[in-house]
């Protein structure tokens, strides 16, 4: 009786070599020597060696132990050649010239050394609606990329002492219960280049709107630490959305996170796109990241900003309605990397995110399937650090890191206008600031539909230009003051001058604040309009006219005095003198205008 016979084979160390060709007698006892020594046995007879032909192998074999794994296999050689391309491509991209890119990546391949390399195998237990349950991954970390036999990547969300979750970055396919998985020991992570300027991407950054391939050489986690304290510098420079309600009285300036809440349909994404229109010249990327939207909604925001020549500084990231929940997931926090990509490089950059309540949807439907415990809402607990780890990578940074920025517009739909509820509340304590849409305002006409009580910037003149600062002035104040004397004297038939005036007044100014999408204006224009308007040079003009006096005011500025314009772009700031020179062209366009009436 043989050896192997008398022993107890459940004693024994169980391995297994999956191979196409079967190994001589002398491979078979290299092997059982090599397992010995790895784990530690009494002898190579203590090895018990199970043989199977797989051809799907292909060359080489892949020995398993447990839930170790050695892959001589043709695929696992590839696997190993490209990790290494790809960690000298991440090694060189800081490096603007391109020959030193060639160097190391030639260094990289002449320095390749194929090893049969021990890694974790695990096996899938249950697979379905984009969530995996794995065991036998036990030195997984969070957050790990995860590879699955049909070439599937996952990544590891949920850790469990008898194993772990992953949400899937693509569909299942012939993903089932027993498929294989293994650990790759990377961090989630996206392609970035200045050559996805102008493209639509999705989540994971590959381009969707039918072009070339987007050529990339560096790598930034999806997940990053946010800047520190020391690493920042106050909000100071003003951030123009050429809409002249939020630039006159809610300023955001860059680096600031100004949410912008309100029911559907009451124009959040127009106000996000108005903004990124007016950023044109200005020197400043913008990233639109589409959650959950409808893909022909997305199409027209691209065919906007083509229509306006704003793609050329734009990214569109897009997480369709029918993408998986994962993908949804992931799509701001793989735009957030790209937006910091260009921070870094001290560039300005401004992200609107499309918006988080479907993000927050998404984020749960995953928690839910994981197996986590449902809170508010059926929200599960972490949900308020879903968003503030996002938002916080917005910054303006130090001079020292390059005094790059990311502003962002945050957008969350409300139910009823409850600006109480929980996905709500959480946004606006993270952000500094909230630009409130009422349902009611837009279905008056008035649009923006902006609240002037809930609305707020918490950052305020402080990044404001001190010319829109002064023409400014008590907008806020006397538009409240008028809409409370407007629910007052409503069925009053008999009022004193002074309040006639003050409803006269308001009624140009809510009239004035009006502005048609895709229509922003320079500082310029609005300065000018404020300053004409607060001074009651237009309270004669009847309120359905007021737009069309504004329109042919600003023309004639432009035609006939056209310095004004200039000195308040050139120096940002009013001086006694100039406030002069623009009340008095404001007068001699009324008187203008009154002998054309006559």
């Amino acid at each position: 009786m043989s050896e192997t016979n008398t022993r107890d084979v459940s004693t024994m160390l169980q391995a297994k070599l999956r191979c196409v060709t079967p190994p001589s007698e002398k491979q078979l006892a290299q092997f059982k020597e090599f397992l010995s020594r790895r784990y530690h046995t009494a002898s190579a007879a203590d090895v018990n060696l199970t043989l199977e032909t797989d051809p799907s192998v292909g060359g080489g074999f892949i020995l398993s132990v447990g839930s170790d794994e050695f892959d001589w296999s043709t695929r696992g050689r590839e696997r190993q050649f490209e990790d290494q391309i790809d960690g000298a491509r991440q090694r060189a991209s800081g490096h603007a010239d391109q020959e030193k890119i060639m160097s190391v990546m030639q260094a990289a391949v002449e320095e390749f050394h194929l090893t049969a390399k021990a890694s974790e195998v695990g096996t899938v237990e249950t697979v379905g609606d984009g969530i995996v349950t794995i065991s036998g991954l036990d030195h997984v970390q969070y957050g790990e990329i995860v590879l699955f036999d049909n070439g599937v990547k996952g990544m590891i969300q949920d850790i469990k002492s008898d194993g772990v979750g992953a949400i899937l970055f693509d569909q299942e396919g012939t993903i089932g219960e027993g498929s294989h998985v293994t650990g790759t020991g990377k961090q989630a992570g996206m392609p970035v280049s200045d050559a996805y300027l102008g493209r639509v991407v999705d989540a994971l950054g590959n381009p969707i709107d039918g072009g070339e391939s987007i050529k990339t050489s560096e790598y930034r986690p999806i997940e990053n630490a946010a800047p520190g304290i020391i690493d920042r510098q106050p909000v100071t420079v003003p951030m123009q959305t050429g809409i002249l309600a939020i630039d006159s009285m809610f300023p955001i300036g860059r680096g600031q996170r100004e949410l912008i809440i309100g029911d559907r349909q009451t124009g959040k994404t127009a106000i996000a796109t108005d903004t990124i229109l007016n950023q044109k010249d200005k020197n400043c990327i913008c990233i639109y990241v589409a959650i959950g939207q409808k893909s022909s909604t997305i199409a027209g925001i691209v065919n906007t900003l083509k229509a306006h020549e704003a793609m050329d500084y734009t990214v569109v990231v897009a997480s369709t309605a029918s993408d998986p929940a994962p993908l949804q997931y992931v799509a701001p926090y793989s735009a957030t990397a790209l937006a910091e990509y260009f921070m870094y490089k001290g560039k300005d950059v401004l992200i609107v995110y499309d918006d988080l309540s479907k993000h927050a949807v998404a984020y749960r439907a995953l928690s839910l399937l994981l197996g986590r415990s449902p809170g508010r809402e059926a929200y599960p607990g972490d949900v308020f650090y879903l968003h503030s780890r996002l938002l916080e990578r917005c910054a303006r940074l130090s001079e020292e890191l390059g005094g790059g920025s990311i502003t962002a517009l945050p957008i969350i739909e409300t139910q009823d206008g409850d600006v109480s509820a929980y996905i709500p509340t959480n946004v606006i304590s993270i952000t500094d600031g909230q630009i409130f849409l009422e349902q009611d305002l837009f279905f008056e006409g008035q649009r923006p539909a902006v609240n002037v009580g809930l609305s707020v910037s918490r950052v305020g003149g402080a990044a404001q230009t001190k010319a829109m600062k002064k023409a400014a002035g008590s907008l806020r104040i006397d538009l409240a003051q008028y809409r409370e004397m407007q629910v007052f004297t409503q069925f009053s038939s008999d009022l004193d001058e002074a309040t006639k005036n003050q409803l006269a007044q308001g009624a140009v100014l809510m009239e004035l604040l009006k502005q048609p999408l895709e229509a922003p204006m320079s500082v310029s224009d609005q300065v000018i309009s404020l300053l004409v308007a607060e001074n009651k040079k237009m309270i004669h003009v009847p309120v359905k006219e007021v737009k069309d006096y504004q329109r042919d005011l600003l023309a004639f500025y432009a035609d006939q005095h056209p310095e004004i314009a200039g000195e308040i772009n050139k120096s940002g700031r009013l001086s006694e003198a100039l406030i002069e020179s623009v009340l008095t062209a404001a007068d001699e366009f009324a008187s203008i205008q009154e002998k054309a009436r006559a």
